[in-house]
């Protein structure tokens, strides 16, 4: 950490983000225990904390960067210790001083491509509705019931198109009053704020919440965990508050009251991956499970590690951008199970889900015995 940052400007950070609550810590290490990097390689948030209370973390390191955000250490803590908020003001730091581990270093180029295009993913601006051409999708205006925010992945993404577009579809089937905002959309700026940069988030929320005020948006349906939990949790933080839902909740309302009728039998078994920013964050565990259920022929099978101890794809607090050494991945311990319960299709409801079962769905060979769906890309067949 030599002429980076002193002990005393690093204490002070995790002060002023919560991190008092380090102090709280008796170093019992079930953080260690039930942290999914532990099931991969060693690591120990436990050593983070207890460096962390003293001013000793270095910046430097690449551990600080491993978090995933996923909320399994919190969930166990006996003592409350902040890990996330602490963890995330150490990233602001390094952020700060421009100190990136080589496999950090794609948050840099991710970094400009929010501030210049709004997206993760470094796409142009004027290209970000382009995935609804053909499909009869409005722009959004005021009067409307609901506005659609895909987000960046299912903007731009050629995979993750497939869910919006299956999306879409849904609403468009079930008589949904909807529309987009293109362009005028930003990242959420999620998970660029769990890699510390607060000045891009809150440049990004300021811009979406101004989209949504000047076209009078005051219900949002997001195909992403990440982007529900942002602006359902924190944009309140700017003094607005929009009625945010998942599109997983609306598939399951939209089935119950009749307005979706699923005609076609799908006849494979299928598990269900819960997202950690759709479960442990925000406890949406039985809509997802309702609308699967309810598919004529469709066979559930659930994994181990599932509901609130659900296994992280590895995606998130950024991860999704850096890069993971081939056997560190969580999602190739993921594929494996949902292997060994006989699916034949992984089901998620989350776009960095998607992202990285693919991924290692691919790198494992495995591309021609399993398939992963979005569970609108499941409804979107059989309606």
């Amino acid at each position: 950490m030599e002429n980076v940052a002193d002990y005393k400007e690093i204490v002070d950070v995790i002060k002023a983000s919560g991190g008092d609550a380090f102090k709280r810590c008796f170093q019992c290490g079930l953080c260690d225990v039930v942290c999914p990097w532990n099931r991969v390689r060693t690591f120990s948030m436990r050593k983070l904390v207890r460096q962390a209370t003293f001013g000793m973390t270095d910046i430097e390191n690449e551990d600080i960067w491993r978090c995933t955000t996923c909320g399994r250490c919190p969930q166990h803590c006996p003592r409350d210790v902040q890990q996330i908020e602490s963890g995330v003001a150490l990233r602001r730091i390094a952020t700060e001083y421009g100190v990136f581990p080589k496999g950090v270093q794609p948050v840099r180029t991710v970094r400009g491509s929010l501030v210049g295009e709004g997206n993760t993913l470094g796409e142009e601006r004027a290209k970000r509705g382009d995935w609804a051409k053909g499909l009869s999708v409005a722009t959004f205006a005021e009067g409307m019931d609901i506005l659609y925010f895909p987000g960046c992945y299912p903007s731009y993404d050629p995979r993750l198109k497939k869910v919006a577009v299956a999306t879409a579809s849904i609403l468009n089937k079930a008589g949904v009053d909807f529309g987009i905002l293109g362009a005028k959309e930003n990242c959420c700026g999620e998970s660029i704020r769990k890699t510390g940069d607060e000045e891009v988030f809150k440049r990004l929320a300021r811009e979406n919440i101004k989209a949504f005020v000047d076209n009078g948006v005051k219900k949002i349906i997001v195909s992403s965990p990440h982007c529900y939990h942002t602006f359902k949790n924190e944009y309140p933080d700017f003094m607005v508050n929009f009625e945010v839902i998942h599109m997983s909740q609306l598939l399951f309302k939209l089935i119950q009251e009749g307005r979706l009728e699923l005609k076609g039998e799908y006849g494979k078994k299928v598990t269900y991956h819960d997202p950690c920013y759709l479960g442990r964050h925000n406890g949406i565990y039985d809509e997802p499970r309702g609308v699967l259920a309810s598919v004529p022929g469709l066979q559930l099978n659930e994994m181990p590690d599932c509901r609130v101890d659900s296994l992280c794809c590895g995606g998130g607090g950024g991860r999704v951008w850096m890069e993971t050494q081939k056997g560190e991945r969580f999602s190739d311990l993921r594929i494996e199970q949902a292997m060994g319960v006989g699916a034949e299709i992984l089901a998620t409801a989350c776009p960095y889900c998607i992202t990285m079962f693919e991924d290692s769905r691919i790198t494992m060979g495995m591309d021609e015995k399993i398939e992963i769906k979005d569970i609108t890309e499941i409804i979107a067949e059989v309606i």
